[in-house]
C-alpha cells in the first residue's frame, strides 16, 4: 500500500510538473506526420491532440499544429521531414514507421516523438527501447502475431492452411509476419504467402491465397494493405474465409477480429511523452513505451455473414468490442 502511495504521489507531481511548465507562456510548435491517412493512424492522431489539451498544450491558446499527410508518397514525406527540420519546431511527432525513419534518417536536433512504431530497434529509430540514442522515442505497439492468431484458431479451429499478405517495404508488416511464420511453424499450421508492392495489387494477392484454398487470412499492419483491405476482406467473405488482423480500423474495414489496443488511446500516451519533451525533459531520458494489446475486436457483420459466435475461450480474453 506505501508503494502504490509512492507511485501516485510521483504521478500527480509529474502531472503537476507538466501543467505548471505548459503554462509558462511560451507558445509551442509542433510538427505530426505520417505516410498516408487511414482510420488508425487519425484515431493516433486525435487521441495525441486531446492528450496533449489535456495536460494543458492546446491550439489556439500554446500550441501550434502543423500537420502533414505525404498521402503514401516516400518523395513527399521526405520532403516534409526536410521541411520541419528547420528549428522552429520545439518536436515533431511522427506516426508510424515509414514517417519515423524519414525523419530520424535527418539526423535533426528537433527532438522526435514516435507514435505507434511496431519494432523500434528493428526500424533503427533507436538502439534499444530503454535508452533513446537518436533524439527519438515514443510508443511502440509491438504487434503479437502469435496471440492474434491463437485468438483466431479459437474462433475457427478446424483451419489447416492460413494465407498471409503483406508489404515488404513496411518493416512493421515484415516483422508482424516473421512472428506469424514462426508461431504457424512451431503449432504445426500450414501457410502461404503473398506480398505486394501497392494497395492495386491487394485484390489480386487475395485472391490468389482463396484460389491456393487457405482457411483464414491474417492481414499485416502496414499502410499499403489497410488502404485496400475493404477489397480484401470483401472477397474473403464471399468465399466464407475469416480475416485476422492487427488494428481494430482494419476490423472496422471487414475483418473478423484482431487483439489489439485503442488508436486514440496509443495517440494519449504518445502524448503524454511529448509533454514531458515540451516541459525540458531531455528526450534521451524518456524510455519508449510499449502499449499492451489487451483489446478483442470483433466485426460483428462478419461474424454473422461467416454464421460464427465467439466461444467463452475469446470471451475470457479481455474487453470485447464490437465494431461494424
Amino acid at each position: 500500500m506505501k508503494k502504490l502511495m509512492t507511485v501516485l504521489v510521483a504521478a500527480i507531481l509529474c502531472l503537476s510538473c507538466l501543467c505548471a511548465a505548459a503554462d509558462d507562456g511560451k507558445t509551442h510548435k509542433i510538427g505530426i506526420v505520417l505516410m498516408i491517412e487511414n482510420g488508425a493512424f487519425l484515431d493516433m492522431k486525435q487521441g495525441f491532440i486531446e492528450g496533449l489539451a489535456d495536460l494543458g498544450y492546446a491550439e489556439g491558446t500554446n500550441l501550434v499544429i502543423d500537420y502533414k499527410n505525404a498521402q503514401g508518397d516516400a518523395t513527399n514525406l521526405a520532403t516534409i521531414c526536410q521541411g520541419m527540420d528547420d528549428g522552429s519546431y520545439d518536436l515533431v511527432m511522427t506516426i508510424a514507421t515509414p514517417a519515423t525513419q524519414a525523419f530520424v534518417a535527418l539526423e535533426s536536433e528537433t527532438p522526435n516523438v514516435f507514435c505507434s512504431v511496431a519494432a523500434p530497434v528493428a526500424a533503427g529509430v533507436m538502439s534499444t527501447l530503454d535508452t533513446p540514442d537518436l533524439n527519438a522515442t515514443g510508443t511502440s505497439n509491438a504487434i503479437p502475431s502469435g496471440d492474434i492468431l491463437a485468438m483466431g484458431f479459437m474462433i475457427t479451429p478446424d483451419v489447416k492452411k492460413v494465407g498471409l499478405v503483406y508489404c515488404t517495404s513496411e518493416v512493421n508488416a515484415v516483422n508482424a509476419m516473421t512472428s506469424a511464420k514462426a508461431y504457424l511453424d512451431e503449432t504445426g499450421v500450414a501457410y502461404e504467402e503473398v506480398t505486394v508492392a501497392n494497395s492495386g495489387e491487394v485484390q489480386t494477392a487475395t485472391q490468389v491465397l482463396i484460389d491456393k484454398g487457405v482457411d483464414c487470412v491474417f492481414v499485416a499492419n502496414d499502410s499499403v494493405v489497410q488502404a485496400a483491405v475493404d477489397i480484401l476482406a470483401e472477397l474473403c467473405a464471399e468465399a466464407k474465409i475469416p480475416t485476422y488482423c492487427c488494428s481494430a480500423t482494419t476490423v472496422k474495414s471487414g475483418c473478423l477480429a484482431t487483439l489489439a489496443m485503442s488508436d486514440v488511446a496509443i495517440g494519449r500516451q504518445t502524448a503524454a511523452i511529448a509533454a514531458r519533451v515540451l516541459a525540458g525533459e531531455n528526450i534521451a531520458d524518456i524510455p519508449c513505451e510499449v502499449v499492451p494489446a489487451n483489446i478483442v475486436s470483433v466485426n460483428e457483420d462478419t461474424l454473422n455473414a461467416l454464421g460464427l459466435t465467439l466461444p467463452e475461450s475469446v470471451l475470457a480474453l479481455g474487453e470485447v468490442q464490437y465494431l461494424k
